[in-house]
């Protein structure tokens, strides 16, 4: 895994030319030509007009996603990459190896955003692995294993779910997903809109052991790499994250003839609620996180004391394990609010995207390909839910961090430098190349 290993694998590789005679280091991307992939797929989702500053709002299945992916897939077929979008409406393209019988090396991001998002999350992975493939072709490097570039659809939270493309990869559909609708449309055809079919979703499935690893290049969505000052982040693995639906049903009534012992009011039932989500999650040391992130008050009158309260409530952590103690912690805190607010509390668990760990093959492998070009590295948990994670369940994946500046993220003020982003796919360059060299990675 030294320099000279990356330095045989250049010369090996090169099409056309002689290991005697090989270019003496790897190429570096084109961090220009990067940048301006990723500003021009800033354009889609634009608010009307805004500059790139502004941020994003190109939500999966939407119009500017539409837009956004007829973008993409016209640069893929500039690299030669002729896309072909599956029943999930996922993208990929293929470069050919050249040893036959090898699986190919995946790699790739997602192209969808959060409402009000920014313009690196997603996009410097997707952008980021055209680039790479831009970079072989212009220095005719072959590699053994076939190249795939995948771009999975609606990978943000989107009909009550996130990782769309990559869940359907795995084949995890969850009941009633294609009768959910929003903004008035169900999500069946918002999924033919772009291209997929869920009548024949079965072929987007695929079996495990079919690639030889999975590589995504990310920004971290955190501050540690910024606050640290290091340019590459190995991340270890990916959090397991448990969402909840809670109900809080009390009883409606005039706010000004209802005695204070005598409301059942929803709101407040709520309100200890969500400080139980916050008193839970920070009970014992770790780095388990707790969220109530949308809350809806009914009937929504100042005048009323509320009697119907929906929230939702999220826990993450590295660990399934502690994830779940946390779900079972809060269910004994809503029995007992309940009972001494006199209110109704129904909490349901509407999702679990189990996590998963880095293959330390790859970790190692990111690291090698980091300090190739002189960058030191860092290794890391992500808090963020990624494909990734799904792909796991499939085979090897590995994950490559570029610095958030401030540890901003879903929001227009995202931001990772253009430095930072070419160093990302420098390093993807580079670990491509070296897991190429290995027949299998275990």
């Amino acid at each position: 895994m030294r320099r000279r290993s990356f330095l045989e694998l250049a010369a090996l590789t090169s099409v056309g030319v002689s290991a005697a005679s090989a270019a003496p280091s790897l190429p570096h991307v084109n961090a220009a030509r990067l940048r301006e992939r990723i500003e021009g797929l800033s354009v889609f989702g634009r608010p009307p007009g805004g500059t790139f500053a502004d941020g994003v709002s190109r939500v999966g299945f939407t119009e500017a996603d539409r837009a956004g992916r007829v973008y993409t897939m016209s640069l893929m077929r500039e690299l030669g990459l002729e896309p072909g979008i599956d029943s999930a409406g996922n993208i990929s393209g293929l470069r050919a190896g050249t040893a036959p019988g090898l699986q190919p090396i995946l790699f790739g991001s997602h192209i969808d955003s959060v409402r009000g998002g920014g313009n690196f999350d997603g996009d410097v992975g997707s952008m980021g692995a055209l680039e790479v493939v831009a970079t072989l072709s212009e220095n005719r490097i072959a590699t053994r294993h076939p190249l795939e570039v995948v771009i999975w659809a609606a990978e943000e939270s989107n009909y009550g779910g996130g990782l769309h493309g990559s869940r359907m990869a795995v084949g995890e559909i969850e009941p009633g997903e294609w009768d959910r609708v929003q903004d008035g449309i169900s999500k069946r055809d918002a999924l033919r809109a772009i291209g997929g079919d869920p009548d024949r979703i079965v072929e987007a499935r695929r079996p495990a052991g079919s690639f030889h690893a999975y590589l995504e290049l990310h920004v971290e969505q955190g501050g540690r790499l910024d606050r640290a000052g290091i340019p590459i982040g190995v991340v270890e693995g990916i959090v397991t994250i448990d969402d909840y639906d809670v109900t809080v049903r009390g009883f409606a009534n005039h706010a000004g003839t209802t005695p204070m012992p005598e409301r059942r009011d929803a709101l407040v039932a709520a309100s200890r609620v969500v400080l139980a989500v916050r008193e839970i999650a920070t009970a014992e040391a770790g780095a388990q996180v707790g969220t109530v992130g949308q809350l809806s008050v009914s009937p929504g009158a100042p005048n009323v004391v509320p009697g119907l309260v929906r929230l939702t409530v999220e826990f993450r952590d590295l660990s399934g394990d502690t994830v779940t103690r946390l779900g079972a912690a809060l269910r004994r805190r809503v029995d007992a609010i309940a009972r001494e607010t006199s209110t109704e509390i129904e909490l349901t668990r509407s999702s679990r995207h189990e996590g998963a760990r880095a293959n330390p093959r790859i970790q190692a492998a990111i690291e090698a390909a980091a300090a190739t070009r002189g960058l030191r590295s860092m290794r890391l948990p992500s808090g963020a839910g990624h494909d990734a994670q799904m792909m796991a369940r499939l085979g090897p994946i590995g994950m490559i961090f570029v610095p958030s500046v401030g540890g901003v993220s879903h929001s227009p003020r995202e931001l990772s430098r253009w430095e930072d982003c070419a160093h990302g796919a420098d390093v993807l360059l580079g670990t491509i190349l070296e897991l190429d060299r290995i027949d299998r990675i275990g």
